[in-house]
């Protein structure tokens, strides 16, 4: 997997909340949402320049939370744990590309690492989200959560930041679904930049342009 200060295909970025962490329990949905957002802006920076990626619609979520429950089913890993890693990874598939360390499809595989955990297609949700629950149980889950998220990306800001997530999707009947209606934001030095469904760079844009042709 991607190792701190690597960051997501999507390049979402977020900076830590000053709330303390144990004030997001029992605060409403939304708020906590807000912080979280925040806290995970620590695990990257702004880019001058927009990355290769392609933005797609995806999976139906009724067929992404069959594929968490059946991971779930064969590794322990909770469900909620896989569709945060998900979205945090490449928001449930909607950002296609490979990162600047190298990781590839939905639950962003380092190659090396799908060698040993994946079958079939490394861009297959299905089959990623598989071997994302046989790597995080290799490394600890359920029983060490937090050190298997740690494998998975070396960051405390990554780990608490998947934690909170699927704590809200756990606690929420309406979060997963809120999640998959997200769109897609790029984190700039000109600040966050929207990216429409159907966005494709075969080329890194530099921020100045995409403002240029595409006003937000």
């Amino acid at each position: 997997m991607r190792h701190a200060g690597q960051d997501r295909a999507d390049h979402v970025g977020f900076a830590a909340p000053e709330a303390d962490e144990q004030s997001d329990r029992g605060r409403d949905p939304s708020l906590r949402d807000h912080n979280l957002r925040y806290r995970l802006d620590a695990t990257g920076r702004p880019r001058h320049a927009l990355g290769q990626l392609v933005h797609v619609p995806p999976e139906p979520a009724d067929q992404l939370v069959g594929w968490y429950h059946e991971a779930e089913a064969s590794s322990g890993v909770p469900w909620q744990v896989l569709a945060a890693v998900n979205l945090v990874e490449t928001g449930l598939g909607r950002i296609r590309g490979t990162s600047t360390a190298g990781a590839q499809g939905p639950m962003q595989f380092m190659p090396a690492t799908w060698a040993a955990y994946g079958e079939g297609d490394i861009n297959d949700p299905r089959q990623a989200i598989l071997a994302a629950a046989r790597y995080l149980q290799a490394n600890g889950a359920p029983g060490d959560m937090a050190g298997a998220l740690w494998h998975y990306n070396h960051s405390d800001h990554y780990v608490r930041g998947v934690q909170l997530y699927a704590d809200l999707i756990g606690e929420h009947p309406g979060a997963f679904a809120g999640f998959y209606g997200w769109g897609v934001w790029y984190w700039t030095t000109q600040g966050d930049l929207y990216l429409p469904i159907g966005y494709e760079a075969t080329e890194s844009i530099p921020v100045e342009q995409y403002t240029a042709s595409a006003p937000q």
